[in-house]
């Protein structure tokens, strides 16, 4: 008896072995790392139109995680705080400058309410004041700064309803603002956690293929479409700058509000019902309509069912008129676009959608302007004769570019440009814009040139240009391009294109980015209008450098070296190695091969950068190529695993090569993707000591109508599904992976389930792992304790596998001979 409770007394603590959890504090990673994170922000930059002032925007670089504790709501896609009544992860400013572009200084806005949180910020039409919101522990309120006093003011209570977004609209006169304002008899919110239910939740499939992406956060039940509905509702108000209000529409579910360019009317989309649990809100039943200035409706311009069974692909769209807006160079015309193919990229057609106009009364059809070949991707308006009109194909990779006539559908559009999006070497740029009479940006025209602002990528680096382009025979003239070698610049806005000023940022690897004044004409006048600092010093004489390198079928890649600032490159020590990647898709190897990385890019180290570790003795090689390529008729998927493991084998090489690693010492990681990626190379390959996997996903079968740029479902390439997913391959797990997970990840197809029941089946089949799960974090980590927390915990895993990878060998061997 005491022989066999002996044994179940053993069975338990090996149990309790196997569960164990770890009650661990946040913690915080060396000095070394530390040093690099809690540094202050240089300032989000707002420019003018004209170029005349630029408004500094200043925040903490990270939230506290009582601020991400803070009461949360997660309905039809939304997360929304239902006390303060705005998204619960909306991005908060603290503080207000603004510098005309020729002054020296920045001036502080004052009378900014105490404890700012601020967002939502708006130029009023003719730029002199922005409007913004800040939000307090009971809710959102309406402020206004005016840039000639440079003092801010208080213009609402905090009785805003931020929570379906398109808070601030100015009337077009500058006198007033259209916001969206807490109804006066919204009903109490139901406790979904203590409510008792009245029955079952049941979902019922009609016959109809609805095959939707995996989405989080959607309604589950009656009390999740209740509280959507309440959180959702809002009344229209007008508030003059003086801060009277007037009842301008009852409450509704408003979604967008948008002024027609000449101020005299207003297009609002509402959501209806019924609602969905299989999509997000924005594909729920709406109607748009058009009111006068006054709020008196003129006519109802859309009306759009619930969207649940799109057809299959990614190039699939809804029946019907979409795409609804406002004509930028008419004074009130709307556009919409219609599918000439009922949305199924099955259907073989000459051309894809129709662009229609829609004038005043906005009743019944509009007149066709224009047909596409590919599916609509947006125009840029010039005049009454001139536009241009962008189509895409995902299927192919490939986008035109036409010029049309808006005022004669008979003539035929040219095409400009028809190209791959993905060659990045073949990009002419995008149109320069500036602003008509009706404070809205139309193509920048000079007879019959328009200009182009290009990010000047070619195989012998990044040389950013301006080109005039002549619409009526295609061809370009380079007006000036960036020659810099030791330097990037930037091409941000053309400010005036007759006198070639341009506002442009320049950086290098040690030298925050700063702007300036360019003169397109005189190349040597720059004038410098900002000096922000480095606040990464320590990282100043670490060694960067863009490599390049061959895969074994000739494909060319390349990676970001970082080595350690006392590194001797002559008499190389044998460092360990951190690579960091995420895998992209290409249909042809020409785009794949091609280099987007500038060694004179800014080294900042951001919350989940691996440069940090370079300060800890590694080398990194940040951002290397994992390209998937599946040309013709092959899906890039096709081959995944071993395109993923020749990409890892190719950069290990090659640095190696350079006589600066030691290969039995090379960690992977990524995050998202990069995670999913980084498992299935531990799975599939002894190229690596570790690995760490963020918020990635790892069971194909639970995203099964497609994930990342994988369109077929699981039922049409299950083969595909299976070997790609590391899940279905933990048996194969021998390499220590550390895995981190945000507890509310909301990103598709990234539950935290994922991240759990992989875990338990590493675990299970006795791998080396450990699971950490980040509470109230999403896709992405904001809060301070969770970043330094998972900063701590790499460092951890990078020190304990894989700098000391020899002697956590030998110390583990010592254990089993001990035992």
């Amino acid at each position: 008896m005491k022989k066999f409770t002996l044994s179940i007394l053993s069975f338990f603590l090996i149990l309790g072995s196997i569960y164990a959890q770890e009650n661990l504090t946040y913690q915080k990673p060396p000095q070394e790392i530390l040093e690099l994170v809690d540094v202050p922000l240089a300032p989000t930059t707002i420019v003018d139109s004209e170029g005349e002032k630029m408004v500094f925007l200043y925040r903490d670089q990270y939230k506290s995680i009582a601020e991400l504790s803070e009461e949360e709501l997660r309905l039809a896609g939304l997360r929304i705080n239902p006390v303060t009544n705005i998204s619960s992860r909306a991005t908060y400013y603290n503080n207000i400058e603004m510098q005309a572009i020729d002054g020296d200084e920045p001036t502080p806005i004052t009378g900014l309410p105490e404890n700012p949180r601020l967002s939502n910020f708006s130029w009023s039409p003719d730029e002199t004041k922005m409007a913004f919101t800040h939000t307090s522990d009971t809710g959102v309120a309406l402020w206004v700064v005016d840039f000639e006093t440079t003092e801010a003011r208080e213009l609402t209570p905090a009785k805003l309803n931020a929570n379906m977004g398109n808070t601030i609209n100015w009337f077009k006169d500058n006198s007033a603002i259209l916001v969206k304002m807490l109804p006066e008899d919204r009903k109490e919110l139901i406790d979904t956690e203590t409510s008792i239910p009245t029955g079952p939740t049941v979902s019922v499939s009609d016959g109809k293929e609805a095959q939707n992406r995996t989405y989080q956060d959607l309604l589950k039940n009656p009390n999740d479409e209740y509280n959507f509905e309440q959180l959702a509702h809002a009344e229209l108000v007008k508030v003059s700058l003086d801060g009277t209000t007037s009842n301008w529409k009852e409450s509704d579910m408003y979604s967008s509000i948008s002024f027609s360019p000449d101020g005299n009317y207003v297009m609002v989309t509402t959501i209806d019902r019924p609602f969905s649990y299989l999509v997000p809100y924005y594909r729920f039943p709406s109607v748009s309509t058009v009111y006068d200035i006054n709020g008196q409706k003129i006519n109802t311009v859309n009306q759009v069912p619930l969207i649940e069974d799109l057809p299959k692909g990614f190039m699939a769209t809804q029946k019907g008129k979409r795409n609804f807006q406002w004509r930028h160079d008419a004074p009130a015309t709307l556009i919409y676009v219609k599918a000439l193919d009922e949305g199924d990229p099955e259907v073989e057609v000459s051309h894809r959608d129709e662009v229609f106009q829609l004038d005043a009364p906005f009743s019944g059809d509009g007149k066709s302007l224009i047909k596409t070949i590919d599916r609509y991707a947006g125009i840029t308006w010039g005049n009454d004769n001139t536009a241009i009109i962008e189509d895409r194909w995902w299927n192919t990779r490939n986008t035109r570019t036409y010029v049309f006539d808006p005022s004669d559908a008979t003539k035929e559009p040219k095409v400009l440009f028809d190209r791959n999006y993905q060659d990045i070497y073949s990009d002419p740029g995008n149109f320069v814009t500036t602003d008509n009479e009706f404070g809205e940006s139309v193509l920048e025209l000079k007879n019959n040139n328009t200009f182009l602002l290009g990010n000047g990528f070619t195989e012998d680096g990044q040389f950013p240009f301006v080109d005039k382009l002549d619409l009526e025979n295609g061809e370009t003239e380079r007006l000036y391009q960036s020659n810099y070698n030791d330097k990037k610049e930037s091409l941000v806005k053309a400010l005036d294109m007759e006198e070639g000023e341009l506002l442009v940022r320049i950086e290098s690897s040690t030298e925050y980015p700063n702007y300036y004044l360019r003169d397109i004409y005189e190349e040597e006048e720059l004038t410098q209008i900002t000096s922000f600092e480095n606040p990464f010093k320590s990282l100043e004489e670490v060694s960067k450098e863009v490599i390049t390198y061959e895969r074994e079928d000739g494909l060319t890649l390349t990676g970001t070296l970082y080595l350690p600032a006392d590194f001797d490159k002559e008499n190389p020590e044998k460092l360990p190695l951190i690579i960091w990647a995420y895998p992209r898709e290409y249909k042809d190897k020409n785009s794949a091969s091609q280099n987007t990385s500038n060694p004179n890019d800014f080294t900042y180290p951001y919350y989940g950068s691996p440069i940090y570790w370079v300060n800890r003795g590694y080398a990194v090689l940040d951002d290397a190529a994992f390209p998937i390529v599946g040309e013709g008729e092959d899906q890039p998927n096709d081959t995944f695993k071993e395109q993923l493991v020749a990409n890892a084998k190719a950069a290990i090489d090659a640095v190696d090569e350079m006589g600066y690693i030691d290969r039995d010492r090379v960690a992977v990681g990524g995050h998202s993707y990069g995670a999913f990626m980084t498992a299935n190379l531990l799975s599939h390959s002894d190229l690596f000591a570790a690995g760490i996997a963020r918020s990635g996903a790892y069971n194909r079968t639970l995203t099964p109508f497609g994930f990342q740029s994988e369109e077929r479902n699981y039922w049409e390439a299950p083969e595909v599904y299976n070997t790609m997913s590391p899940f279905m391959n933990s048996e194969k797990m021998k390499t220590p992976l550390l895995l981190i997970h945000g507890e509310a990840d909301n990103n598709s197809g990234t539950y935290p389930m994922q991240s759990e029941r992989y875990f338990n089946a590493l675990k299970g089949l006795g791998a080396t792992a450990r699971l950490v799960m980040l509470p109230k974090e999403s896709h992405g980590y904001s809060a301070k304790e969770s970043v330094l927390h998972v900063l701590w915990e790499q460092d951890q895993w990078l020190e304990k596998y894989v700098k000391n990878k020899d002697k956590n060998t030998v110390k583990n061997e010592s254990e089993v001979l001990n035992d």
